[in-house]
């Protein structure tokens, strides 16, 4: 088995935390979303040895440069993907976003369609299509009416863990010892013992989802997403009341494939829950 290499990758605005998990086959790019970082793939991983996975935290999250309080460019996360890909000789990738890594590489695949061979989305949104449910928590930390409450509600530890309680329910995930939620996404919101918290890159990504959301609809207005000459599949959990799997035949109706799988008994992370099923599909 080829041993994981984690390198920091330069940026705009700072340096990211890339693995390269190593391989024989294709390259494959895992993006995540918010508010958890490239940990949410680690039980993928080994059902991906005969492929070259590449995971990144996204600038602000997990083990990346922690990021200024001033807002972000747009494009920023589009910028990291291609400088992460640049730095380590990528291409004709199979580019795979989870939650807001979905919009990023769909938004990778129209800037880059050479580089990418296929796009596959798992538990995600892009524009505000019929099924697109906002979770409460995130639609409060991204409405600038709300900003005081927020403030103070993710300042204090126990509104916070609430938030994150009362989300978790909805996405269909379990908590306890080992499990993705102490993993992956109580560090963004906490911080452990290898990094602080990520509240900052938090309350940026989440202050842009409305303008994301209006540019995501522009395009498709354009018809860019219908005429995107990459193949795309979806991945999506079955238990997920927010990125439902109505969303993902949305979704499915707006780049035009039938090429969707909804993987029954999953939450919002189906390759934490079914992994293997889940590189299996990705094989596909």
């Amino acid at each position: 088995m080829t041993q994981p290499t984690t390198h920091m990758v330069p940026v705009p605005g700072g340096r990211v935390s890339v693995t390269d998990h190593g391989g024989p086959g294709e390259p494959v790019v895992l993006l995540h979303g918010f508010p958890d970082d490239s940990r949410i793939y680690d039980k993928l991983m080994p059902h991906l040895e005969d492929r070259r996975p590449v995971t990144l935290d996204f600038l602000g999250y997990g083990r990346s440069d922690r990021v200024a309080s001033a807002p972000m460019p747009a494009g920023q996360r589009v910028a990291e993907v291609t400088a992460v890909m640049d730095a380590l000789g990528l291409h004709d990738v199979i580019l795979v976003g989870h939650d807001a890594g979905g919009p990023v590489a769909l938004d990778c695949a129209l800037a880059h369609p050479a580089s990418v061979r296929r796009v596959v989305l798992m538990n995600c949104f892009y524009g505000r299509t019929p099924h697109f449910r906002v979770p409460e928590m995130i639609r409060l930390l991204a409405d600038p009416a709300l900003t005081p409450l927020a403030d103070a509600m993710v300042a204090d530890p126990r509104l916070r863990g609430w938030l994150l309680e009362h989300t978790a329910r909805q996405f269909g995930t379990e908590g306890g010892p080992g499990s993705l939620r102490v993993v992956s996404v109580l560090p963004q919101f906490f911080g452990d013992d290898h990094q602080p918290d990520a509240l900052t890159a938090i309350r940026q990504w989440t202050a842009d989802l409305f303008p994301d959301l209006d540019r995501q609809d522009a395009r498709i207005a354009a018809g860019q997403l219908a005429g995107l000459d990459v193949p795309v599949r979806l991945i999506f959990g079955g238990r997920d009341r927010y990125l439902s799997p109505d969303l993902a035949r949305d979704l499915a109706a707006l780049v035009g494939s039938d090429d969707l799988h909804v993987v029954d008994g999953a939450s919002h992370w189906p390759q934490w829950d079914q992994p293997r099923q889940v590189a299996e599909l990705l094989d596909g």
